[in-house]
């Protein structure tokens, strides 16, 4: 396996295990290809490899949270979206603004999420992003009920092409994903509440394992 054409039939093993796969690979996934066993930096040196190869073409492929993908370029989506028309779901505004307070002040409980946006926040609104893996348990809080402490999971960065929470977007940004709301005569000033809110340092917490 050492020979010249034995690497560049690895290679190609994991460029097509990298190109079919519907999920990010890691290099566990990867290593998983073979019988044989292969060190973790000759995988990494592969997948670089094949990075440079795609350099500058249609497709791309990157890192992301949980591993690596093949994905379109940015320029080339409006193209694709055209062979299918179905867009992609976009949330209420509260499940929009869960995800944003778990995003930027996690670990975060249930209540400190009611009390940043100023409302009760409903079990649907949890389970939605429960359900769709962009959000998990990590530990409870040290305080009488020891509520669970929400923090979001790799799925989450993954959905959004990013490999760590130093890749979020700017607050601002995010509203792009929110279904306009009829607006009332509270709306302004819960909005600035909670972007004053999300913008203060957490508390301190304690968290533990599962």
């Amino acid at each position: 396996m050492s020979t010249l054409t034995d690497l560049k039939y690895l290679k190609t093993v994991i460029e097509t295990a990298l190109l079919v796969a519907t999920e990010p690979l890691s290099v566990h996934d990867l290593k998983r290809l073979f019988t044989e066993s292969l060190q973790s930096g000759l995988i990494y040196e592969m997948v670089e490899e094949i990075q440079n190869e795609w350099r500058g073409r249609g497709i791309e492929l990157v890192k992301l949270a949980s591993g690596w993908r093949f994905r379109a370029r940015a320029e080339f989506k409006p193209y694709l979206e055209r062979l299918s028309p179905e867009k992609p779901p976009r949330y209420s505004r509260a499940v929009m603004e869960t995800i944003a307070i778990v995003a930027y002040r996690q670990p975060v409980t249930r209540g400190d999420i009611e009390s940043i946006r100023g409302v009760s926040v409903s079990s649907h609104v949890m389970q939605t992003l429960s359900e769709r893996g962009w959000i998990e348990v990590i530990g409870h809080k040290d305080v009488p009920g020891r509520p669970g402490l929400y923090a979001t999971t790799r799925k989450f960065l993954d959905d959004l092409g990013m490999k760590s929470l130093k890749d979020l977007p700017p607050l601002a940004d995010i509203g792009a994903l929110v279904i306009p709301e009829i607006p009332n005569d509270d709306a302004g000033a819960k909005d600035a509440a909670s972007a004053q809110a999300l913008n203060e340092s957490p508390e301190d917490v304690e968290t533990e394992a599962q």
